[in-house]
């Protein structure tokens, strides 16, 4: 299991945001050299845990519950092949591009070594947004995507450091439950029944999750 890329994104002008400025920083690329990984801070505060990738709508993303995004290489491999065009690394917006990784396999909580230093711990799949289908420019594709099902994975930084293409990656804990990234993406979007079940995961899982985890069981007798 390797990092095949770090992407990193610059503020840039878009019509199919509603952040106020109309910024977006999802067009990300892959960096020459190390990377500083970090927490970056509460939501709505911090923004990415990358130096020098922009989060520009700190109101839904970044922040130290999803400060890094990955996205498995296979799984855009599997959409190049479905849509007919070439999708280089982070053109999903994420941060890493990995090989070899099940990302939605991997269990909420699980903790990935990257490199040397740096520790990431696994919070919640990714909830594709109207920024993300304006960037692919793919009809229906928020729709597309979730019914796939394949979202890539928010990370919490437990260890900073710096990271680079190339780097091991390697999978240092899995905790005792069975909450993936694909069952808590799916309680998420289209099977809400699944909520309680994403409580198993403890305060690994992103508190967003959480909470609705928790609302839906006391509404529902779970």
């Amino acid at each position: 299991m390797k990092l095949l890329s770090v992407n990193l994104g610059r503020p840039r002008a878009v019509p199919y945001t509603d952040q106020p400025e109309g910024l977006t920083g999802i067009d990300k690329r892959p960096a020459d050299g190390a990377v500083r990984v970090a927490a970056p801070g509460p939501k709505g505060v911090g923004a990415s845990g990358l130096a020098g990738d922009a989060v520009c709508d700190t109101r839904h993303h970044g922040g130290d519950d999803q400060a890094v995004y990955a996205m498995a290489r296979e799984d855009l491999d599997a959409w190049e092949r479905e849509l007919g065009r070439t999708l280089a690394d982070g053109a999903f917006g994420e941060n890493l591009t990995t090989a070899g990784l099940d990302i939605s396999g991997a269990l909420i909580g699980e903790r990935w070594r990257v490199g040397p230093a740096v520790v990431l711990e696994v919070t919640s799949g990714r909830i594709p947004c109207r920024t993300f289908q304006g960037h692919l420019a793919e009809k229906g594709w928020v729709k597309r995507f979730t019914l796939r099902g394949a979202p890539g994975a928010y990370l919490r930084v437990i260890e900073a450091g710096e990271i680079r293409a190339g780097d091991a990656i390697e999978v240092v804990h899995r905790p005792d439950h069975d909450v993936t990234v694909a069952l808590q993406f799916r309680a998420a979007t289209i099977d809400r029944a699944l909520l309680p079940r994403l409580l198993a995961a403890g305060t690994a899982l992103h508190p967003e999750s959480r909470a609705a985890a928790r609302k839906y069981a006391a509404a529902h007798g779970g």
